[in-house]
């Protein structure tokens, strides 16, 4: 794998993000030439707090603009790209559809419609979805399969299928672009500095010693994959690619840890891994009688399809990964707050 990536010249749409600045670490360690699109100079994030921004090409502009794209992937020479830019956090996606819509939508066609115009040196595309994607199915139809019919409702699940659809049939044989996409699970980890994201508010709460407040009865159900193992199917699936078009072009892989949790569950698991679970025991009575919008009950994938074709299987248990985490947000809090 080392090898593969060593000079390698590659593109991370959204490398100022939790996963994007990872994925970065890790091509970085691996000798790739790295260029990132950020759309401002945000400094906290993991990108700036161990200063990978210093190790690689930062290139500001919009996602929503084409030619800035197509002028990228000429200068830089590009022959992967990795799309993960997006609008994440499905509050604003509710209260401003508007924003959440030309990110992650209009984002991708036009990195799509750079890529198609300007394609001959781009040898894999690597199109993070989501399994908000597949929208409202009932417990017995999980967990989601790639086959499934995308049903998408809400906003930001609306967005991510759309994007993934756009994506989709750049894949085709009308313009038959090495595209693949992959819907995965909740993603945490090192570095995740949306905290309005579940677990991030939870060990924020912890380490500054704030009071924790759920925002739902803790009944839906949730599957949480460590981002390492996420970064290491990522850099899998865009090797294969590059290396084997044919084999995976068009393709759509789904990731998961296939061990769901209630989301109650995960939060006395975090608090637990403190050694705090009185506190826990204060904040159950807080879950009654709570409602959210815009939420779905069950969302789990398994990874049967990844592990069929590239005998790829989530490594890291999620007490291990919790721990890994709070470590590392003990550490670097202040710099992503």
């Amino acid at each position: 794998m080392k090898n593969f990536w060593n000079n390698k010249k590659i593109l991370i749409t959204g490398i100022n993000g939790f996963i994007g600045g990872n994925l970065c670490k890790k091509l970085i360690s691996y000798g790739a030439s790295v260029t990132g699109l950020i759309r401002n100079k945000n400094q906290k994030t993991l990108l700036f707090a161990e200063k990978l921004d210093k190790k690689v090409n930062l290139i500001q502009g919009n996602l929503e603009n084409k030619n800035t794209l197509k002028r990228i992937l000429l200068e830089q020479n590009i022959e992967i790209c990795f799309h993960l830019a997006a609008q994440v956090e499905v509050g604003i996606a509710e209260k401003d559809p508007f924003v959440t819509w030309e990110t992650n939508v209009r984002g991708t066609y036009s990195l799509m419609e750079a890529i198609r115009e300007q394609r001959k040196k781009i040898k894999a595309i690597v199109i993070a979805s989501s399994d908000k994607a597949y929208g409202d199915y009932p417990k017995n139809k999980m967990p989601y399969k790639e086959d499934y019919e995308l049903k998408a409702k809400f906003p930001y699940d609306v967005s991510k299928a759309c994007a993934d659809m756009i994506a989709r049939s750049y894949a085709s044989e009308l313009y038959n672009l090495p595209v693949v996409i992959t819907r995965f699970a909740n993603i945490y980890g090192p570095g995740q500095a949306n905290f309005s994201a579940l677990i991030p508010d939870c060990l924020k709460s912890i380490i500054k010693k704030q009071k924790f407040m759920p925002r739902g009865n803790g009944n839906s159900v949730r599957d949480f994959i460590y981002v390492d193992d996420v970064v290491e199917l990522y850099l899998l699936i865009a090797k294969n690619l590059f290396v084997f078009p044919n084999r995976i072009k068009g393709e759509v892989f789904n990731a998961g840890t296939l061990r769901p949790l209630k989301v109650k569950d995960i939060i006395k698991k975090i608090f637990a891994n403190e050694n705090k679970l009185n506190q826990f025991k204060k904040l159950e009575k807080l879950f009654k009688n709570k409602k959210t919008s815009g939420e779905l009950n069950y969302q789990y994938m398994d990874y049967k399809k990844v592990y069929k074709f590239f005998k790829w299987r989530p490594k890291t248990d999620f007490n291990s990964g919790i721990s890994k985490t709070i470590a590392w947000y003990r550490k670097n809090i202040s710099k992503i707050l």
